[in-house]
């Protein structure tokens, strides 16, 4: 499984209208977790997120919010950002323009959201630039470091130190909020939040203000 644990310079510059980084000074990380809502591994993220007042950015799947609406509503009463992610979880490499836009249509009936992430990363140039039109009004949000909780071929000790290791003041990490995911990130997310916050750092929600 090939894939960048740090975003190179050369793909947020290939990439530049996306926010791969947030510009701060002050010791800020901001955690992002992909794909759920999910009935269980969610609501055990925000319990472990409470412990240290931390929040962070859920990119939620429409179909997910859908069926588990009371978690994500537990997520917005938290005082945590949420994210659009499409309604399916698509490929926009691998998806005609239009059923992709649609799709993120669709999942803005459930969010009520100015950030998108792409699942996967994946978008064409075309799909990314009509995130901006009136129909959409999205505000496109990568990340600095991966954990690579997605990868069952590493340890969680691994998915940990990625993050350990790579994250600074104003990176943006991803984690999951998803089953394939959840041995390697329910092991790194307690390490990474106790780290961090021993040295003096705090976690925030991203938002289009600070943008």
């Amino acid at each position: 499984m090939l894939y960048f644990v740090k975003t190179p310079n050369w793909l947020r510059w290939l990439y530049s209208s996306c926010v791969w980084h947030i510009k701060t000074t002050d010791q800020k990380i901001y955690l992002s977790f992909d794909d759920g809502p999910h009935p269980i591994i969610t609501n055990v993220v925000l319990d472990e997120l409470k412990k240290y007042n931390a929040k962070a950015t859920f990119f939620c799947i429409g179909d997910n919010v859908s069926k588990y609406p009371e978690v994500y509503k537990r997520i917005i009463d938290e005082g945590h950002a949420v994210g659009n992610h499409t309604h399916n979880h698509l490929n926009g490499w691998k998806t005609d323009d239009k059923k992709y836009l649609d799709n993120i249509e669709a999942a803005k009936k459930y969010i009520d959201s100015d950030l998108f992430r792409p699942p996967y990363g994946r978008i064409t140039r075309f799909q990314l630039s009509q995130l901006k039109a009136p129909r959409f009004k999205l505000t496109p949000i990568m990340w600095t470091v991966l954990s690579g909780d997605f990868d069952p071929s590493i340890s969680k000790e691994t998915c940990r130190d990625h993050v350990i290791t790579n994250a600074t003041s104003g990176s943006i990490v991803v984690f999951h909020d998803s089953e394939k995911a959840n041995e390697r990130m329910s092991f790194a997310l307690p390490e990474v939040l106790k780290y961090f916050s021993a040295k003096g750092f705090v976690f925030e929600k991203i938002t289009t203000n600070i943008l």
